[in-house]
């Protein structure tokens, strides 16, 4: 009887299927690993089975855990290709057209979501867009409870056929940097319209901050509520209800989690609309959520480059006596103010948005900026990719006079004058100014204030402002008081 159980047994081993031998999802055809960076390379198999990776003339080795995954890390490489990635243990898969060189994530809402087709002068751009050093991998939408491991998706090459659907401006920005450096780029596109920036953080770095704890609290009692809901769901013999659209932290765990951890050379973001009525808290939740993805992705400082808010609403505030507060305004601010993390850059867009429609369609300006804040932050060139943002001020004979970095080769004015400055004394009523340009500074004046106190630029939904450096890249909005709103 003993002896009959046992064979049993063994029958029953020999008959249950063994874990077949996979890559995750960003290992396909036409992939582009991350240039000189020990790429991990990672799957699934049966557990204990030992797994080979071979590229570029280099093998690696790793053995699948008692959970069947396992993960290799890559000796850099040098930009190139095309290259063959081979994966090997109890059977074999064969990645294709692998080239090597730069891997940006590109994330947000709306606005990074907005596809070529969606954008300006699309027919024509989308007839010109064959670039196969470029490649495109779009994260579907998914919202999760808990962080995902996988995501569904696969490499394309960027072609007209390809891109009309991706993001305009990761598509741009790919395009631009691709032409600055000569290297092959990878874009992996990750966005949702509408989303606030606490939907694409852990919870975890929600939940150890004061001042961002109440969102973390959220998103727990909307997990509790779904398990509830599932129980039941299960106890009446009905279908688990659906997850919950996107909350606090969901799309974190649903399109950032999945790709952790792809060698990456950096991210850029276009977000902010989602959070405006939130601009003070957002002074803390944007760079703590960068910092997030940089720990979680454990590459140190990438760089994180970012899009200012473009102008927007009616052109209201300048047909007023005097200025009024705007939440757009203090989002740009806090915005600005995300610079002072190593590492970052930020593409100023305060002249090419819409008064009526929250989606700009001039992209390519956007990836351009972002493209030209790259060539800085990420590749070290000395080139002027901002600008002018404001520096300090000093009150001289009744007037203020304005220093600002990023001047390049010297300011200028789009117009006959300068627009957009209003001043206040002590009393913090401020009036419209006259402004002019005075080598490298602005000096700013007006009958009704004696004696300066603070300064404003553009501090509007959607200012009137015409403040460039002679590289046509034009200044932040600002504001040289802290005061709280009256």
């Amino acid at each position: 009887m003993r002896h009959a159980l046992a064979f049993l047994a063994l029958i029953l081993v020999a008959a249950a299927p063994r874990a077949e031998l996979k890559l995750h999802a960003l290992f396909t055809d036409h992939m582009v690993l991350q240039r000189d960076l020990p790429a991990p390379v990672w799957g699934t198999a049966e557990p204990g089975d030992e797994v080979i990776v071979s590229i570029a003339g280099q093998k690696k080795s790793a053995k699948a855990g008692a959970d069947g995954k396992w993960m290799a890390k890559l000796d850099p490489i040098k930009a190139g290709g095309p290259h063959e990635l081979s994966v090997s243990g109890k059977a074999t898969l064969t990645v294709k057209d692998v080239l090597v060189g730069e891997v940006w994530v590109c994330s947000g809402q709306s606005n990074m979501e907005q596809s070529v087709r969606g954008a300006a002068n699309f027919e024509k751009e989308i007839a010109a867009a064959d670039f196969p050093r470029i490649r495109l991998f779009t994260v579907p939408k998914k919202p999760a409870l808990a962080p995902q491991a996988e995501v569904v998706g696969a490499w394309s090459i960027c072609t007209p056929a390809s891109v009309p659907n991706f993001s305009a401006v990761a598509y741009y920005f790919g395009r631009d940097l691709q032409k600055a450096i000569d290297v092959p780029v990878g874009l992996i596109h990750t966005s949702w319209g509408g989303t606030a920036a606490e939907l694409w953080t852990r919870l975890e770095v929600l939940a150890g901050n004061a001042e961002l704890k109440g969102l973390a609290d959220a998103h727990v009692k909307r997990v509790e509520a779904q398990k509830a809901a599932e129980e039941k769901a299960k106890a009446e013999g009905k279908p688990a209800p659906k997850t919950p659209g996107p909350g606090s932290t969901m799309l974190y765990n649903g399109m950032i989690a999945p790709l952790l951890p792809y060698g990456i050379k950096g991210a850029i973001w276009y977000q902010g609309e989602s959070n405006a009525s939130r601009a003070a808290q957002y002074r803390t939740l944007f760079p703590a959520m960068i910092k997030n993805w940089r720990d979680d992705w454990g590459q140190g400082e990438f760089p994180f480059l970012f899009v200012q808010l473009a102008n927007f609403r009616a052109n209201k505030n300048e047909k007023l006596d005097h200025p009024v507060e705007s939440s757009w305004a203090e989002l740009r601010e806090a915005q600005t103010m995300s610079l002072a993390t190593p590492k970052t850059g930020m593409a100023v867009i305060i002249d090419i948005g819409d008064a009526t429609d929250i989606h700009p369609k001039n992209k390519q300006d956007v990836g351009g900026r972002l493209a030209l804040a790259a060539q800085h932050v990420a590749y070290g060139r000395d080139l002027v990719y901002s600008g002018p943002i404001y520096e300090s001020m000093k009150v001289e004979d009744g007037k203020a006079r304005l220093s600002f970095k990023h001047a390049g080769g010297g300011l200028v004015s789009k117009g006959d004058k300068l627009a957009g400055f209003a001043v206040a004394g002590e009393d913090k009523k401020f009036v419209w100014a006259d402004a002019k340009i005075d080598g490298n500074t602005v000096i700013v004046s007006s009958a009704e204030v004696v004696k300066p106190a603070a300064v404003r630029y553009a501090w509007a939904d959607y200012p009137e402002c015409n403040l460039y450096n002679k590289e046509n890249l034009p200044a932040s909005p600002f504001r040289t008081d802290s005061w709280p709103r009256p």
